[in-house]
């Protein structure tokens, strides 16, 4: 289903409504393109038609790996402490940095490597632009951990994309243990999406970045599609990169072992899924969080 003109912009999937609301079931495609398209074979395509998400070993090769950590720290270490780009734990320590394709041209290129952007090309069946980009850290013992959520709630209440033709690619910088806060998944949850309740406070993003309470579902409604769909956790070793849909139901514990756990985490968004006005918030967000005057993905980041 492609979404066009005025009905581009309507409210297909309504949510931080005032009372409990029933679950909407997708009325898109999981899965745009073709086995013809892109170097995924069509197991790959039904895994994430099927699930919603689909692990890649090797997508960045081991020489990519340790200059991409450096790159991570060196960001950190510069970073102006009044930079929004920024994100800390209430500790004091980096959690975030957004737009890391904008301030490093070895991050900007990782987005165009063959394993990388062809594979959203393939996805999403279309030309794609990057919605938001940032690289997350988990370090050992004061890491906190992401609470269940969809990110499409978000990006539809608070950025205004019309429909749920995103999909995210996060790699992996160090290995993924099922104990150092690994990401788990609801498979098959995308396919659902489920109304938070709660209107959305000014300036959201400012507190959900660090503790999301707003557009998460309740805990009935977690149970309930957790009995449905069953948790998986992904692990593996760096390099990996878990492509996962946009209304995947998803969420991370904290890490309290010594291992850090560090990812490159690129959304891509179809050029014919560009934004409206948000459908749940006063004002969009900031164009680091979500990006309505995009640049095609080949095109140069840095600035």
């Amino acid at each position: 289903m492609s979404l066009d003109g005025a009905d581009r912009c309507h409210d297909h999937y309504p949510t931080r409504v005032a009372q409990a609301a029933e679950p909407i079931a997708r009325i898109e495609p999981v899965v745009w393109g073709s086995e013809q398209d892109g170097p995924l074979d069509d197991h790959e395509l039904r895994t994430v038609a099927d699930t919603g998400y689909l692990v890649r070993p090797g997508t960045l090769e081991p020489n990519w790996l340790q200059p991409l950590r450096e790159e991570l720290q060196h960001l950190g270490s510069r970073a102006a402490q009044d930079d929004p780009r920024i994100i800390r734990e209430p500790s004091g320590g980096l959690r975030s940095v957004f737009e890391p394709h904008r301030l490093s041209d070895l991050i900007a290129e990782v987005v165009t490597v063959d394993t990388v952007l062809p594979v959203a090309r393939q996805l999403l069946g279309s030309e794609v632009y990057i919605h938001q980009a940032r690289l997350n850290l988990m370090p050992g013992f004061r890491g906190s951990g992401f609470y269940w959520h969809s990110d499409f709630e978000t990006w539809h209440a608070e950025d205004g994309m019309p429909s749920m033709r995103a999909v995210s690619c996060s790699i992996a910088l160090t290995e993924n243990y099922p104990y150092n806060g690994a990401l788990m998944v609801m498979p098959g949850s995308h396919q659902t999406f489920y109304p938070c309740v709660g209107a959305t406070p000014h300036n959201h993003h400012e507190a959900s970045l660090v503790r999301q309470e707003i557009g998460v579902p309740d805990e009935a409604t977690l149970t309930t599609a957790a009995h449905r769909h069953g948790i998986e956790q992904v692990t593996g070793p760096a390099g990996t990169a878990l492509w996962f849909d946009s209304n995947m139901m998803h969420g991370s514990a904290s890490n309290i072992t010594p291992f850090p756990r560090s990812n490159i985490f690129l959304v891509f968004n179809s050029v014919e899924n560009r934004l409206c006005e948000p459908f749940a918030s006063a004002a969009p967000r900031p164009e680091y969080l979500a990006a309505r005057t995009p640049q095609l993905a080949e095109s140069s980041f840095v600035s």
